[in-house]
């Protein structure tokens, strides 16, 4: 006779936006706010360097399978340069590969911010996550061989100047797409301003459709320990991640025919007979992302009932 494993932890769904402190790696922050939870399941959408602060949407229980609605969403950054050497890593945390004695102006500055916006092509650091023949290319930097990385398109939505700080530090702040490295447009900057460059300081303000508001420390959250319910009171709704999604009103019975798996006919004047993606609600339950193909909606992602 098998033995089925019982999963520990909460059946608590939805998102904690964690402003992740200096110093502390994604992963180990997911595991901090599953354990203060006290959660089964818990997972981020979009990983932050050690080195960088800011917005990481933490999903807890069901909300972990909207994670890739997140992870499409545009983000905000706010980040220092520092001008006269561009290191390994593209960060502080790396060693000199290149310096320079120059410093840019104001206006070199920008008028090169101008080649980064819009559509842009963009070579990752060789220290990301990007695979390479199957292994992680900081891995393979580690390692001490040359990583080659195919150069990608990405979109750039704002680019500003916030400061000059002073004549080896510049802070911008820019809204960016998915798959944009802050690290590699600085290096980027850098090399175009004959000066070099590296990031200082980054911190991510948003990560659509999360804001600043939304925003909770973790010491503020480390305070709560063992109080369940006040914790409980910092967690949003996960349909919160699905607001680009077409909402479709459905009844009980036609939820627990989608829980189940099956197909379900919308009926009504105003009933969608197609949709590439839509999310299906009875009242304010949340009960399933799919599609809807010629009035009927098709299910690929369902969701328990006590999903928010």
């Amino acid at each position: 006779m098998s033995r089925q494993r019982q999963k520990k932890g909460r059946p608590v769904s939805g998102w904690v936006i964690l402003d992740k402190p200096l110093g502390m790696g994604s992963t180990q922050a997911v595991a901090k706010i599953k354990w203060l939870y006290k959660a089964a399941k818990a997972g981020h959408a979009g990983t932050l360097d050690p080195l960088a602060t800011g917005m990481l949407p933490v999903a807890l229980g069901e909300a972990t399978r909207t994670v890739p609605y997140v992870m499409d969403g545009e983000k905000t950054y706010r980040f220092a340069v520092t001008w006269g050497a561009e290191t390994n890593t593209d960060d502080l945390e790396g060693e000199a590969v290149e310096t320079s004695d120059n410093r840019p102006d104001e206006t070199a500055i920008r008028n090169v911010m101008e080649n980064y916006t819009g559509t842009i092509l963009q070579v990752p650091p060789a220290y990301s996550a990007i695979k390479i023949d199957g292994e992680r290319a900081y891995k393979l930097a580690r390692e001490g061989e040359t990583v080659e990385i195919e150069p990608r398109e990405v979109e750039i939505h704002r680019f500003e100047l916030i400061e000059i700080r002073n004549r080896d530090t510049a802070v911008f702040e820019v809204d960016c797409g998915k798959g944009t490295y802050v690290r590699a447009l600085a290096r980027d900057m850098g090399r175009d301003l004959g000066c070099f460059g590296h990031i200082s300081e980054l911190r991510r303000t948003a990560v659509e459709p999360f804001n600043e508001e939304d925003l909770v420390p973790l010491d503020a959250l480390a305070e709560l320990e063992g109080d369940l319910e006040a914790l409980d009171e910092e967690v949003l709704a996960t349909g919160i991640a699905l607001e680009s999604l077409p909402e479709i009103a459905i009844s009980k019975d036609q939820a627990a025919r989608l829980r189940s798996g099956n197909p379900v006919i919308l009926r009504g004047r105003d009933a969608v007979a197609f949709a590439e993606e839509a999310v299906a609600v009875s009242g304010s339950d949340l009960v399933a992302i799919g599609q809807v193909d010629k009035g009927s909606f098709l299910p690929k992602r369902v969701f328990r009932v006590s999903a928010a």
